[in-house]
């Protein structure tokens, strides 16, 4: 009796082996496929949301810059507060009775992606 249960266990478990034989490993492949793809996606989406951020940080800097000029400010203080951001630069140009000034700046995805990023601000020049 304890022969026979052998046999049947010995028989199951050799003709699961011969249908998973061909699939083994068959995870491990995957994953090495998978991993790579997923770990892409990731890198970009973090950073996509740092150029975001950067653009948030740009728009404020040029808002400021704006303001310091339209008061009266110099600009090579107005050019300070852009430079903040990292790897900012700042334009300033009148239009009428506006002071504008356009920050711009590269975001870095990688040493691959680079994406441009400006910002644009006036203020009322002559203000208090």
């Amino acid at each position: 009796m304890a022969t026979a249960c052998r046999e049947r266990s010995h028989r199951r478990s050799g003709s699961r082996r011969g249908r998973l034989g061909g699939e083994r490993g068959s995870v491990a492949a995957e994953l090495a496929i998978a991993l790579p793809a997923v770990l892409l996606a990731l890198l970009l989406g973090v950073g996509a949301l740092h150029a975001a951020a950067t653009q948030v940080a740009l728009q404020d800097a040029a808002a400021d810059a704006a303001r310091l000029l339209g008061r009266g400010e110099s600009a090579s203080r107005a050019a300070d507060v852009v430079r903040i951001v990292a790897g900012a630069e700042m334009a300033q140009h009148d239009s009428g009775d506006l002071v504008c000034v356009t920050a711009s700046a590269h975001a870095r995805i990688g040493r691959i992606i680079s994406i441009p990023l400006r910002a644009r601000s006036c203020a009322l020049s002559g203000g208090l």
